[in-house]
């Protein structure tokens, strides 16, 4: 029990030394690691070593510093592969991305955050770096309210709990009964939104991705800057875009359920479909 005790703790050391790379900076030094990871330099230097000899961090010659390295796509890769979300997602997303000219994002929630499977960016919304992998909060975000929507009201004070939820702009719903009135309302529409409620200068249109139970198995948006997403001329468009591709993502996901909360509002239905 002691040994196994042992190894379970150097796993643990282990894997929280991977993870201090994935807080904002990519290349750290060793008391940089040993502090984020709250060890000792000696044994963040130990751990920093097995990990470069395994491929996991890679140590620049010159600088010293220490990055995650190339092996661990391979896992992420492996991961994603394997996930079906991404696997129906992926094309759709990346087709969607070169129609609007904006960022189109897949996200699942884990606990209280959203967690990003994939994303692409359309001419008018570049990035310099990849949102795959990272995390946003689920209520200031277009992609976290549509997999709230999944979630009854009693169940989202247990998901997001305290009595205000954390504001990032002044347009923040930080109220409880303010955000479930918002997800109802979104959800009698058929898309949800979010208009710098996270970052100024910025918006999201987002709607549930369902699997075959018909629960809200992911979300897609699109997002991009206000001036390029341009919400005044371009929202009833691009929620119809987001609506539909999220709706090839559920079938492909099993989901036949009939006029599930995605489906398009009266109101949006094309001059020419001929339902």
């Amino acid at each position: 029990m002691a040994a196994d005790a042992g190894s379970n703790q150097s796993v643990d050391r282990a894997l929280t030394v991977l993870r201090v790379f994935t807080t904002g900076r990519s290349e750290l030094r060793v008391s940089d690691v040993a502090k984020l990871a709250d060890l000792g330099l000696s044994t963040a230097s130990r751990l920093l070593g097995t990990l470069e000899a395994a491929g996991f961090v890679d140590r620049d010659p010159i600088s010293g510093l220490y990055r995650l390295g190339l092996d661990t796509v391979s896992l992420g890769g492996a991961v994603l592969n394997a996930h079906p979300v991404h696997r129906e997602a992926r094309q759709i997303a990346q087709n969607l991305a070169a129609e609007v000219g904006l960022g189109v994002n897949v996200a699942v929630r884990r606990d209280m955050r959203l967690f990003y499977l994939l994303n692409f960016e359309g001419r008018q919304a570049p990035r310099s770096f990849t949102l795959a992998g990272q995390h946003n909060p689920l209520h200031a975000t277009g992609l976290g309210k549509a997999l709230l929507s999944g979630v009854e009201p009693g169940e989202r004070r247990e998901v997001l709990p305290g009595p205000f939820l954390m504001s990032y702009t002044p347009r923040t719903i930080t109220d409880h009964d303010a955000l479930d009135a918002e997800i109802k309302n979104s959800l009698a529409r058929g898309y949800f939104s979010e208009i710098e409620e996270l970052a100024l200068g910025r918006a999201c249109l987002a709607a549930p991705i369902r699997d075959a139970t018909g629960g809200v198995a992911a979300a897609l948006s699109v997002s991009g800057p206000l001036s390029a997403i341009d919400l005044p001329n371009r929202e009833s468009d691009l929620a119809r875009s987001v609506i539909e591709a999220a709706d090839s993502i559920s079938i492909g996901l099993g989901y036949v359920g009939p006029g599930h909360q995605g489906a398009f509002p009266a109101s949006m239905a094309r001059t020419d479909d001929p339902r």
